[in-house]
């Protein structure tokens, strides 16, 4: 008997039994742990209160307690929650680090679109085969995307981080960086609080306040988790029900269409114009027009569907066709390569193989410095990737596709060692 998982178009039924046999070998070896996204910098360590910074701490956290009450919050919690709250160096220093190597495609997917995590998501699906398909059944999300979800966030349920969420929002609400945010996020963790979700000293989660099996933010939290176990309480971190139905309730509201998948792979004919990919919508008609295959090189489906085209790697990695619910993964991280691997990880739980193109491995790994050089020989050139700040994002995409164009090369937007040799930036490993 087939399970109803209802993933509709695009998608081949997968069989409990073969679902069995897929899982057979990893349960019986054991599952391997491996980190988790959200919680990867989730680090328990408290550096020595600098007393400078001390100081200011208690004076802003006086501050924070009477912001909290106008907000709301009963002076009670208010008061002994922010009491307890101490000053967290570490969060400070994780706020600010930025990763010395910004990470190639293939090492972010590989780590985290693991064979553990896909037999562990296999295992999980069968063994919480009712609850998914209610949440599926009241959100329109299925159970591979639940799952995908909860093995990126915390490892299914592994790893929900281990600061001290009040202590690590109201450092961050003490800092002039992202002060507003954080104020913000503090408010909402005393509100849950005070519903009795839980209790401040159960309140863990990661150094930037993400909380339980799918790392909500508080504000996440208050405004989508809900009781789907009626233990009368919203509680993410104790009870399965209650993070995953929250979790499909929240992909629900920013408009998942249960209709369709997130995207799939795709092949590109020889002397494909490689400038399409830039964010573009076309039709599934129309990418076909452009030679556009399906993975195995077969024609398109006839669907009203539009697309953009993705390509990660560069022209000499995988391809992509991204439908609107990859739009809906990124409203839950900005991030293009979490989203594929959201998309792959279900696909892959679902009973799907492996890429058809896997990203080469051997792309070069680029430091914050490098990337600050890249955009400005860009800008010396007269290709505008807006203020230097080492963060690769559209803008300095843009520009790298506008210099490729402008001297021939393949117009992907990709810093390949091409590129880098001729802008004089010598990647640092």
């Amino acid at each position: 008997m087939r399970p109803t998982l209802i993933f509709r178009r695009f998608y081949v039924p997968v069989s409990i039994s073969r679902l069995f046999r897929l899982t057979a070998t990893a349960l019986c070896a054991g599952m391997l742990a491996t980190l988790p996204l959200s919680a990867s910098a989730s680090v328990a360590d408290k550096a020595t209160d600098p007393p400078a910074a001390l100081s200011g701490f208690e004076t802003c956290k006086a501050d924070l307690q009477q912001q909290a009450i106008a907000a709301g919050v009963s002076a009670e919690t208010a008061r002994s929650v922010l009491a307890g709250a101490e000053y967290l160096e570490r969060v400070i220093e994780l706020d600010r680090r930025q990763p010395e190597f910004t990470t190639p495609f293939a090492d972010y997917l590989n780590r985290r679109v693991s064979d553990a995590r896909i037999d562990k998501g296999r295992q999980l699906l069968i063994e919480h085969a009712d609850l998914l398909q209610r949440v599926t059944s009241e959100t329109g999300v299925p159970a591979a995307y639940l799952l995908s979800f909860w093995g990126l966030e915390t490892n299914y349920g592994g790893y929900f981080g281990k600061m001290s969420v009040p202590s690590s929002l109201a450092t961050l609400a003490c800092d002039e960086r992202r002060k507003t945010f954080f104020t913000r996020q503090l408010i909402a963790a005393l509100q849950i609080v005070d519903e009795g979700a839980i209790s401040p000293k159960q309140m863990e989660g990661s150094w930037a306040g993400a909380m339980g099996h799918v790392q909500f933010m508080p504000t996440v939290f208050l405004k989508h988790a809900v009781d789907a176990d009626g233990d009368g309480r919203r509680d993410l971190w104790n009870s399965l029900p209650d993070a995953l139905m929250s979790a499909g309730q929240f992909l629900q509201s920013m408009g998942w269409d249960g209709t369709y998948r997130w995207g799939r792979e795709v092949q590109l004919p020889d002397n494909f114009n490689f400038a399409l990919a830039d964010g573009r919508r076309k039709s599934l008609g129309q990418w076909s027009q452009l030679g556009v295959t399906n993975a195995s090189g077969e024609p398109l489906a006839e669907e009203a569907i539009d697309a953009a085209l993705i390509v990660p790697a560069g022209h000499q990695g995988p391809a992509f066709l991204a439908y609107h619910n990859f739009k809906v993964i990124m409203g839950w991280n900005r991030s293009e390569f979490y989203a594929i691997a959201v998309g792959h990880l279900a696909d892959r739980i679902a009973g799907a193989g492996g890429l058809q193109n896997p990203p080469p491995v051997d792309a070069p790994a680029l430091s914050r410095d490098n990337i600050i050089q890249l955009q400005q020989q860009l800008e010396q050139r007269g290709y505008s990737a807006g203020t230097p700040d080492g963060i690769m994002g559209p803008a300095t995409r843009a520009a790298i596709r506008q210099y490729q164009i402008a001297n021939g090369l393949v117009a992907d937007g990709y810093p390949g060692p091409q590129v880098l040799q001729v802008l004089q930036v010598t990647p640092a490993l």
